[in-house]
């Protein structure tokens, strides 16, 4: 069949099998090109099909040479329905691990539940022993939890009162006023609950338990800050709290680990194009002005470069990890450059519908949503017959 995007909003509910080998064959490319990392052997990637869980996947792998294990909760083709994004990602992963002789397995579910911890448990015992470095990479809007069966629902708003500002729809170009009106306290609570630490602390916990965390383990979680123009929807916000939340959960797991010396980092990534950030009011516009002016400078980093150098220069370099005054690894270090900082909100006072595309880069951050889905890549002939049923060869599934 012919695959195009469909898109609603900030989703795309198609994806193209060969468009997604090809993003995933440029990320590994990159790796392959650059030192290689004395790093990791047994690398658990929780969140592992897109954005930064993927890029970790492909940086531990092709970098340093690791044997991965990947979760994920993604959804095979069926009839005329195409796979997710991430599963297409996973299966051309794996079999760029396979041919390059690396280890290379994955589990399908919902990571929230003991399930799949446990079936990665058993995994690990089977074919490892014992994991070196785990990743937490999970990004979803709702969370079942375990024990309780409780279902949270996260939400983007802002705390204390209503959030008025830009923003952009980035398919048309329009630039519009947003208002924002305020969570409520159950609404703060539910999106800790989701997007917070908890799940990853139970991760650790569950692992710890069953003897299969290596001495030296590392363990790391992804966060966001951000500029002044976005702290009010963003790290003033409800997702704000869960970032504090998640902040305070790896001192807690650094705490656990230290006597075998382990140690657990949150790392602040740069803003990208994900489905995750075009999905927050506000931030599309700021990450398009962001863009022209990085680029502009020659500074500008997708998710693989960062997680390469994340892996290379803190992780695993030379040099002992630097951290800021709250012990997090800042490889938002070039997005926060002041005079970067100030030229975007320059141009932020400055935009509207008219001047867009010649103050931002609207259609660099178009083309990467699309990309997310395997869409726009310039190697691919998105007019050919694909077949959509695309099978990851070592699959564990629950979809």
């Amino acid at each position: 069949m012919m695959i195009k995007p469909k898109f609603r909003g900030f989703i795309c509910t198609t994806a193209h099998p060969t468009g997604c080998q090809a993003e995933v064959n440029e990320q590994i490319a990159y790796v392959k090109n650059q030192p290689h990392i004395e790093g990791p052997k047994k690398v658990l990637v929780i969140g592992s099909s897109t954005g930064y869980g993927l890029a970790s996947r492909i940086v531990a792998s092709m970098g340093a040479g690791a044997e991965t294990i990947g979760v994920f909760f993604e959804k095979p083709s069926s009839g005329n329905r195409t796979a997710t994004a991430g599963w297409y990602n996973t299966a051309a992963f794996e079999g760029a691990a396979q041919q390059a002789g690396l280890y290379a397995k994955s589990i399908n579910g919902d990571a929230f539940s003991n399930e799949i911890k446990q079936q990665t448990i058993d995994l690990i015992k089977k074919d490892w022993g014992q994991v070196d470095l785990i990743i937490y990479s999970l990004a979803a809007p709702k969370r079942v939890h375990p024990v309780t069966g409780e279902v949270f629902s996260s939400v983007l708003k802002p705390i204390g009162e209503a959030y008025s500002n830009k923003t952009v729809d980035f398919h048309t170009g329009k630039v519009s006023e947003l208002t924002l009106e305020p969570a409520v306290e159950e609404e703060i609570r539910n999106t800790i609950a989701v997007m917070g630490g908890e799940d990853w602390g139970m991760w650790i916990d569950a692992l710890d338990e069953a003897g299969v965390l290596a001495d030296g383990v590392t363990t790391l979680a992804y966060s966001y800050i951000g500029p002044e123009i976005t702290h009010a929807i963003y790290r003033e916000g409800t997702v704000g709290k869960a970032k504090d939340h998640l902040e305070a959960t790896a001192h807690e797991i650094s705490n656990k680990l230290k006597s075998r010396g382990g140690r657990a980092f949150v790392s602040v990534n740069k803003a990208v194009v994900t489905q995750s950030s075009s999905a927050i009011p506000v931030v599309p516009l700021y990450i398009s002005l962001l863009f022209d002016v990085m680029k502009e400078k020659g500074l500008h980093e997708g998710c693989i470069e960062q997680m390469y150098r994340l892996f290379a220069e803190e992780l695993y370099g030379e040099k002992e990890t630097r951290v800021d005054e709250r012990g997090r690894i800042r490889v938002d270090n070039l997005e926060m450059i002041e005079e970067i900082q100030q030229e975007v909100v320059k141009r932020w006072e400055q935009v509207s519908s008219e001047n867009l595309s010649e103050i931002s880069d609207i259609e660099g951050y178009r083309r990467e949503f699309f990309q997310l889905f395997g869409f726009e890549n310039e190697a691919v002939d998105y007019e050919a017959d694909v077949e959509p049923a695309v099978q990851i060869p070592s699959i564990h599934s629950e979809a």
